[in-house]
């Protein structure tokens, strides 16, 4: 059967019922990759087998299922080693790859900006590189003396020399492209314009609140990973105040290490961002799990102490009591609000949050500017939310709201 697939999991004993989640998201996957999942096995094992993870009698068993019904890919729910990769597929004699390999797959087909392609590729490589091994006549490596040498193993080295040229290349091209997000972030700084981070799980529906509230257009679609590439948009609150709003790549549960670190520097949006936004489906059972995930990423990349919105998405679809139960955990926390993206209903009470937050840590006080000063004031009404303007005899009395780098750097006029 073409581009079908066997999900197969291994769970410590007690832990079935997580290791059957997990691999009701990895269905999710293979689907958003294309695959059909014909069936899940599933192996009680305390420690992965050495050679094939899962063990010589249920690798009998995996083998039966995939050669009786054509099945074309095996997919594990954790990350395999090149050795194990090798001694399944020789049994199964079928295409294996794991959790890993299927996830980089699927951000190799989203990836559209060059910085996106380039980090794909990049995770790719580095993932790919210990796995390189001969297969066949035409890789094979007989031995290391006179006369054992095999006729691929010059093939096998070039092709290594070719790989890890192509990484530190890239890695070059992502450092020229990473200045570049420096500058950018760097003239966000100067502007003053607070900025929020949209972040969450995966699918739980961060493009579609950008697109809701800016008009961003991204596609938005109800599969894992739709979003790769970090999206910046400016939204203008009824107040007046204008601000920066970022989505960026959602989370998932065991997401690669070298994932992570290939996508630094656009997750790197989350932490120097004002304040973050953290979209929940709320409509999904495990909910909870998945807000516990991007709370241990975001930890990950030192993303701590700042002020949180959390977005609790699909309300339409959510009892009342869970809703109730989700702001009565989270409220100690951060800010919490309910919506549905989809009816756009809670717009309301999101956009009053979003304008409490742009407010988060500002006073308002009156600055007295004499005449003389009005390149000062022209430079503090770029950096301030002005209230009111009155003209004196003693010069411009301006009443505002104001971050604390801004009442120190004007302190003289404070009144």
């Amino acid at each position: 059967m073409e581009n079908s697939a066997v999900l197969v999991g291994i769970y410590k004993q007690g832990c079935e019922k997580e290791c059957l989640k997990s691999l009701n998201e990895l269905q999710r996957l293979a689907e958003t990759a294309g695959a059909n999942t014909f069936a899940k096995l599933t192996q009680l094992k305390n420690i992965p087998d050495a050679a094939t993870c899962i063990g010589k009698g249920k690798l009998e068993e995996l083998k039966e299922i995939c050669q009786n019904n054509s099945v074309s890919n095996v997919i594990f729910d954790c990350e395999l080693t090149p050795a194990q990769i090798k001694n399944i597929e020789n049994v199964v004699e079928c295409d294996v790859v794991d959790r890993s390999m299927l996830i980089l797959d699927i951000f190799a087909q989203h990836a559209t900006s060059a910085e996106g392609k380039i980090q794909v590729e990049l995770a790719q490589l580095k993932y790919t590189a210990p796995r390189l091994i001969g297969k066949g006549k035409d890789m094979s490596r007989l031995g290391g003396g006179i006369g054992t040498r095999g006729p691929g193993e010059s093939k096998l080295e070039i092709d290594r020399r070719r790989l890890f040229s192509r990484i530190s290349f890239l890695q070059a091209e992502l450092e020229e492209l990473e200045k570049n997000r420096q500058v950018m972030r760097a003239q966000r700084e100067r502007s003053q314009i607070p900025k929020a981070c949209i972040v969450g799980y995966t699918n739980a529906g961060k493009s579609s609140l950008l697109n809701l509230l800016t008009n961003a257009g991204i596609l938005a679609q109800d599969k894992l990973f739709a979003t790769l590439d970090p999206t910046t948009r400016k939204f203008d609150l009824p107040s007046g105040i204008s601000m920066l709003i970022t989505d960026t790549v959602g989370f998932i549960r065991k997401l690669p290490h070298h994932l992570i670190h290939a996508f630094k520097s656009t997750l790197e949006e989350a932490v120097y961002c004002d304040f973050l936004i953290n979209v929940v489906d709320s409509s999904d059972e495990e909910c909870y799990e998945h807000m516990q995930v991007t709370e241990e990423i975001l930890n990950s990349l030192g993303v701590t102490n700042k002020p949180i919105l959390y977005v609790f998405n699909k309300s339409d679809l959510t009892t009342n009591e869970k809703l109730f139960d989700l702001r009565y955990i989270n409220s100690s926390k951060g800010r919490v609000v309910n919506v549905s993206v989809k009816d756009k209903t809670g717009c309301d009470e999101l956009i009053s949050q979003l304008e409490a937050l742009c407010r988060y840590g500002k006073k308002r006080l009156y600055f007295l500017f004499p005449y003389t000063s009005q390149g000062d004031l022209s430079n503090f009404y770029k950096s301030s939310e002005v209230i009111s303007t009155e003209y004196t005899n003693d010069g411009t009395l301006v009443y505002a709201w104001v971050d604390e780098k801004t009442e120190n750097k004007y302190s003289t006029y404070k009144k």
